[in-house]
């Protein structure tokens, strides 16, 4: 998934960074106090956290719960551990932070705790120790599996804005007047968490989220942690290496965010990466234009969009109740472009196919993947999915908070970026965030050992990203799968080579003698 996508399938045990689509403790705005790499001079503080007895019970919650139930089912159990809201303040308010484990099978040859985090930021993550067992095979047996909520996530100590929308993001649309509303609706959102989370926001942050993870370590009586994070994980646990250093075993980043540019903007150089993406796409639908109908050339497929497009700047689209306009239209074209299978591509053609019919016949109805995206952006159901991940990245990375500047942006390259520029370069809530990040952002710079994993056409975060984070992690190791346009590599995409060399790695904990490559086998005319 990427920053609020919504995804179907395989490909739904990863979520990552999109726009909406891509860290334990300094205390202030300014220096980090120069105690163990960034822990806090008052670290002793937390010693009766370290203390606390996790009670380990069933996962499932009610006969509702099927995730829960899938979760007893595997053997797994949960729990919750206490953190401090404030780690600056450990005697006050206290909040909690729920996770799940898989226990190692193999405890003869156990290796330690893998703790998880499939991106988002603000995804659930105690599920995840389910796909990811499966995908390391013999060596899943050998690590205890921890899947965690973050703070503020799911399960844990809930922080809902009350948004009537379960993303942020927006385009700006083809003129001022939509960036005017786009504006104004993104101040609305910032407004509402702040009158509703106050107290709460200035500690949703990354930094904080590792030292819950460096605590549950200490909980746990582990010496090390080993980490595996796909797309905003991947700056989670390379804030942790920061942080903590020495407490860091093995670490695989997945889908890597570059460090240096992370934030709400960090999309804002992919809008000609999915440009491409949307032509590979054209030319997919293109060869089953017998069941779409979109068009027979990669060309007409996309005069096809474009003619949507053009249809829902002049009246929204009528799609079962939902209205679809200019601003809602490209993030539903953006959601299915981070993955290159024939599974992805079909499920944009159905979403195309139907908003065709609505642009062409005053309305339509949608297929249930649609349905599912429409009510995540246009209702209040989901409200703290967005609301949670707002508020980490404006708690992480303050951004510009002069509208003129984003307009100016969207304007210089609407020419070259006519679909996506005017979404993966919109304002965003944190320009208008009620108080900046109380510290400064985290500098990566450590050599703390890590294989990094990345596709070269990753659209949301770009290679160059995974590069980045390989030179700020200069003890890395960069593991690239050519010729494959996906985010979240691992496991995730089945690719046999990527996954023995990420499972060897977990297996003996040795890194590569040098950087690896995986190509893709060609595979004839896509679909």
């Amino acid at each position: 998934m990427t920053w609020n996508e919504r995804t179907t399938g395989r490909a739904r045990a990863v979520a990552g960074l999109t726009v909406a689509g891509l860290a334990a403790v300094g205390l202030t705005g300014t220096a980090d106090p120069p105690v163990r790499a960034g822990e806090p001079a008052g670290t002793a503080d937390l010693a009766g956290y370290q203390r606390q007895r996790l009670d380990w019970h069933g996962c499932q919650r009610d006969s509702a719960d099927q995730a829960g139930a899938e979760l007893d089912r595997a053997g797994a159990a949960c729990t919750e551990l206490t953190v401090p809201l404030d780690y600056a303040r450990p005697d006050g308010r206290r909040i909690t932070v729920a996770l799940s484990r898989l226990a190692a099978t193999d405890p003869a040859r156990r290796i330690g705790v893998l703790l998880l985090n499939t991106g988002g930021p603000g995804a659930p993550g105690m599920s995840d120790v389910l796909p990811v067992r499966q995908w390391m095979g013999d060596v899943g047996a050998r690590f205890d599996l921890v899947g965690l909520d973050p703070r503020f996530v799911g399960r844990s100590t809930p922080l809902d804005c009350g948004w009537p929308s379960g993303t942020w993001t927006r385009s700006a649309g083809p003129d001022r007047a939509g960036f005017d509303r786009l504006t104004a609706f993104e101040q609305d959102l910032a407004a509402r968490c702040a009158r509703r989370n106050a107290t709460l926001l200035p500690h949703v942050t990354t930094r904080n989220t590792a030292r819950d993870m460096d605590l549950l370590r200490a909980v746990l009586g582990e010496p090390k942690l080993s980490y595996l994070g796909y797309s905003y994980g991947t700056y989670l646990g390379a804030v942790y290496t920061q942080l903590f250093p020495d407490r860091a075993d093995r670490v695989v980043l997945d889908s890597a965010v570059d460090p240096a540019t992370y934030g709400a903007r960090v999309l804002r150089e992919t809008g000609p990466a999915n440009e491409a993406a949307l032509r590979d796409w054209a030319d997919w639908a293109a060869r089953h234009h017998d069941r779409y109908r979109l068009g027979n050339t990669g060309p007409r497929v996309l005069a096809t969009v474009d003619r949507i497009r053009a249809a829902a700047a002049r009246s929204p689209l009528r799609v079962g109740d939902y209205r679809v306009d200019a601003q809602v239209l490209p993030f539903l074209l953006f959601n299915r472009l981070s993955d290159d299978r024939d599974e992805t591509h079909a499920d944009l053609a159905e979403t195309v196919r139907v908003l065709r019919d609505a642009a062409t016949s005053g309305g339509a109805a949608p297929t249930a993947s649609l349905a599912d995206t429409l009510a995540f952006a246009l209702t209040g159901a989901q409200s703290a999915t967005g609301s949670v991940q707002a508020a980490i990245l404006c708690g992480d990375v303050p951004v510009p908070r002069d509208p003129e500047q984003y307009w100016r942006e969207i304007h210089e390259y609407r020419a070259s970026e006519p679909r996506f520029g005017e979404l993966t370069r919109a304002i965003s809530p944190c320009a208008f965030w009620p108080e900046p990040p109380r510290e400064r952002p985290t500098v990566v710079r450590n050599d703390v050992p890590a294989l990094i994993v990345q596709s070269t056409g990753d659209t949301r975060t770009l290679y160059r990203h995974g590069q980045a984070m390989h030179r700020a992690l200069t003890g890395s190791r960069l593991l690239t799968l050519h010729d494959a346009r996906i985010h979240g590599v691992y496991g995730n995409y089945a690719d046999g080579c990527v996954d023995r060399a990420v499972n060897a790695y977990l297996a003996d904990g040795v890194l590569p003698a040098a950087d690896l490559g995986c190509t893709r086998p060609p595979v004839g005319p896509r679909g």
